[in-house]
Parts: C-alpha cells; sequence; structure tokens
C-alpha cells in the first residue's frame, strides 16, 4: 500500500500512480472513522462531497460519497463541478461533521486531490489531517452503492452553488455593484469558477467576459495557478479589447489573482494590499489581521499606519483558518491568492474576493492602476517575485539546516536584520527586502521568495537564493 501523507492543504498524488480509488477509498474510510470515533456536539452525521473538474474527479468524489455512506453518514454530493469555498460554507450551513473536496487546485493536470474540511467550514488543521493518516487502514473499507444510498436518501444529489451565491451577495455591498456598470474579464484557467461571475451578475448592470471557461481536464496545457505566466492568452484579448480589471480563479476557485483591464499582470500582493485598504478606508474595519509569513511587507506597513494588530502565520490556510476561528479578524491572507473574510466561513474564497475587488472599484471610482499608484505613493513600492525549482527532497532537510546556521551577512546592500525559520527559512534586510527558501506542501519542489524595492533587486535576490541551493 503506497504511503498518504497531507500536506499544506490535503493530500495530493499523480492520478492513477497513487491517486487511485482504492487509495481514495482508504482515506475515505479513515476519514469516516475518524469522524465517528470525535463527534462535535451541534452537528449531525452528515458530510458534503464536492469535486473540480479534473480527470475522474466526479468519480472519486462519488466512490468517497459511496465509502460515507457506507459508514452511516448522510452525504450531500455536489452534481456538478463546484468551487471549493461551496463545499466550505455548505459544510457549515448544514451543521454538517465536515466535507471533502476533491480537487488538486493549481497542482499539474496529472494530479488529484482530497481535501479535508472541518465542522466549522475551514480546512481541518494539521492535527484532524495527522489523526486521520493514523486511522488509514485500521478498519475495512465499508461503502453503499450510489443507487442503494440514493434510495435510502443516505446520498442526495444536489446543486449547492444558490446558497452558496446567497451568502457571499449578503457579505458584499451588491447594490452598488449590480449598478457601477463595470466593464469586467474572469480568467477561469479551465477551472470551476467559470460562470460563477456570469450567473452572480445576471440582471445587473456590469459586462462580464468569461475567459478561457471550457472544461478541459488538461486545462489548456497550463497549471491554472493564477500567477503570471499563465495569464498568456488572455492577455493578448484584453489588449485588444479593454476592460476595467481581469479575476483571475484558481482551478478550483478558492484563490483569486488578476491583470489590469490591458492585460497586464498583478501580483497577488498587489490585489491584498488593494483589499486591505478598501476595508479599512472604505469600509471602516478595525480588526486584527493575519497573513502568511511569504506575503508582501506592504501589509506590515499598512497595519502599522493604521495601528491595526498583525498575526504572521506559516503557510497554508489552515492557518489562517486556526486564527480566524479565535475570532477578531478584519481579514486572512496568503501570498498565494487566498484570502478569508469576516462573517463568512473560515476558508479562502476567490469568488467572493472577486465581487469584493468589483465593490472596491465601484466605491472608489477611481481606476485601477490609480489606486496601485497610490499605494506606492504611500507605502513605497514592494517588488516580488518568485520561482520553483526542483529540488532532491532527501536534500531539502540539509537545505534548511544549512540556511538557518548559515545565513547571509546581507541581502544585497542592506544588512541583515532577521531570519524566521518555522516554515522554511526566510531572511530579512534592515531596509525590508527578504528572501525565504520553503520546499512545497504539495508538490516536490523547491519555492525561492523575494522582495524589494525594484524587480531587478527582487529577481537578484531570487538568484542568491538559487546559489543557496548549491551548497547543499
Amino acid at each position: 500500500m503506497s504511503s498518504i501523507k497531507f500536506g499544506t492543504d490535503g493530500w495530493r498524488a499523480v492520478i492513477a500512480e497513487d491517486f487511485t480509488f482504492a487509495n481514495v477509498e482508504r482515506v475515505a474510510q479513515a476519514t469516516a472513522d475518524f469522524w465517528k470515533e470525535n463527534p462535535i456536539e451541534g452537528t449531525e452525521a452528515r458530510a458534503v462531497v464536492g469535486y473540480d473538474r479534473r480527470f475522474m474527479s466526479d468519480q472519486f468524489a462519488r466512490r468517497t460519497a459511496e465509502v460515507l455512506a457506507g459508514n452511516g453518514f448522510e452525504v450531500i454530493l455536489t452534481n456538478e463541478p463546484t468551487p471549493t469555498p461551496a463545499v466550505s460554507y455548505l459544510v457549515k450551513k448544514e451543521r454538517a461533521v465536515g466535507g471533502v473536496m476533491i480537487t488538486a487546485s493549481h497542482n499539474p493536470p496529472a494530479f488529484n486531490g482530497f481535501k479535508l474540511k472541518a465542522w466549522y467550514g475551514g480546512s481541518a488543521e494539521p492535527s484532524i489531517c495527522q489523526a486521520v493518516e493514523g486511522l488509514l487502514d485500521k478498519s475495512s473499507v465499508s461503502a453503499m452503492p450510489l443507487e442503494q444510498a440514493q434510495k435510502q436518501k443516505k446520498i442526495v444529489l444536489k446543486n449547492i452553488r444558490g446558497p452558496y451565491y446567497q451568502a457571499i451577495k449578503r457579505l458584499v455591498d451588491f447594490p452598488v455593484v449590480a449598478n457601477s456598470r463595470l466593464k469586467f474579464a474572469h480568467e477561469a484557467l479551465f477551472g470551476v469558477g467559470a460562470g460563477c461571475f456570469d450567473e452572480l451578475l445576471a440582471g445587473t448592470s456590469c459586462k462580464v467576459t468569461t475567459l478561457n471557461g471550457e472544461h478541459d481536464p488538461n486545462f489548456g496545457g497550463i497549471n491554472p495557478e493564477p500567477i503570471a505566466k499563465n495569464y498568456g492568452r488572455s492577455a493578448a484579448y484584453l489588449k485588444k479589447h479593454p476592460h476595467d480589471l481581469c479575476l483571475v480563479t484558481d482551478g478550483d476557485a478558492d484563490r483569486v489573482g488578476g491583470m489590469d483591464g490591458r492585460g497586464n499582470p498583478l501580483t497577488t500582493h498587489n490585489l491584498i494590499c488593494l483589499l486591505l485598504e478598501h476595508f479599512i478606508r472604505n469600509r471602516k474595519g478595525k480588526g486584527r489581521v493575519v497573513k502568511a509569513l511569504t506575503t508582501t511587507s506592504m501589509v506590515d506597513k499598512i497595519c502599522e499606519r493604521y495601528a491595526l494588530p498583525l498575526t504572521e502565520t506559516g503557510v497554508g490556510f489552515k492557518y489562517i483558518c486556526a486564527e480566524m476561528i479565535k475570532g477578531g479578524v478584519l481579514l486572512g491572507f496568503e501570498e498565494s491568492g487566498g484570502i478569508g473574510y469576516p462573517g463568512h466561513v473560515p476558508e479562502r474564497d476567490g469568488i467572493l474576493s472577486g465581487l469584493m475587488l468589483l465593490e472596491m472599484l465601484a466605491v472608489e471610482r477611481m481606476p485601477l492602476n490609480k489606486l496601485l499608484g497610490r499605494l506606492a505613493k504611500e507605502y513605497g513600492r514592494h517588488e516580488y517575485a518568485r520561482i520553483d525549482a526542483r529540488f532532491p527532497l532527501e536534500k531539502r532537510s540539509a537545505l534548511m539546516d544549512f540556511c538557518k546556521n548559515n545565513p547571509p551577512t546581507k541581502l544585497l546592500r542592506s544588512p541583515l536584520k532577521e531570519v524566521k525559520s518555522y516554515d522554511g527559512v526566510k531572511f530579512i534586510a534592515e531596509d525590508g527586502s527578504w528572501l525565504m527558501l520553503r520546499g512545497s506542501g504539495t508538490e516536490p519542489i523547491l519555492r525561492i521568495y523575494a522582495e524589494a524595492k525594484s524587480r531587478s533587486d527582487a529577481e537578484k535576490l531570487l538568484q542568491e537564493g538559487v546559489k543557496l541551493t548549491k551548497k547543499v
């Protein structure tokens, strides 16, 4: 039996290698065993199962539902590919004990995954994932065929988008968006977000252009991740057909990226800072801000200016989720474009983030690039860069130890100020620039991140990071 390990957000593996029906059954059975052994007061013996557009996702979701039904749970199984945040929302709304989303999010098309959702409607915390791992193969798989389960009302096929749409429309100033006459594009990256904005804004004054919305399990030959290298075809379209904004969602629509109206890429950090300023200036929001340590330091400066408390976490939205559950959080951010909102589930939500960005433009009545210029004027330039490098897994631990124990004396022209090593290793210079190395929790790659006052300096820092990988 192959080893199954939960990473940054769930268990992911290559389809037909480790991600097989037999292994999905093993994980589903262990999940059922955990839920039975750890009942949550106020919840029902009910689970929500959803899936994305990846190859065989619907079949893997069906098999997961059959195993959960075979273990005595009522299962709401989505009847079509559905955004992850919609599944998370329904878990909480239905007082379910938990949920499963079959998706590998932004990973290459060859991958699929099993995202575990807890009763509160967010990513299962690490202790839950470890407990599920510990229950693998402790029980033989028990399953109830779909047709039988449907007759006994143990599995109900359901379109869950409606309740989710209603919930997120209540969280934004929807009338302001509806009357804004914004003309925006949505680069769906062939993922489950395709059509969501068309449905949400039907009958309003907004004009939505959906790009790459077809159902293609190969994702048009790209990884469905909201980063600039995947925007080529939509950027070319926008140069010929300008819009006010282009929103981008990843494969399972829980993360957001973007371009300006002419196809110039925005970093997720640009969007994070725009939304944070919007929540403070226009929504008069107060509370604690939570960010993963790979997120731009402009967030720190904004929090300092407005005297907002800032909490920094490791990488993975499950850590931000844990902080949101404690309460008092204004917004939670991660570098990859995951953003969590108060009054919602403690979960990242790319569709809600898109609506919030539209609300911002509708309220500000100022072009996007002017808003970005205002940020740069008030907080200085923060240029971010990242590369993903293949690096042997067996050498990763040694590399982290080397970096932690042999930090550089300076980053480019600035003396080193601080080293953080609780998730990867991050070097921070006195001038605010930083360099970080961290292994991916979902893929066999090493991520190198950098931020500086100029793009060229950020790129130079990345090369310094590459040099460090050759020391081990």
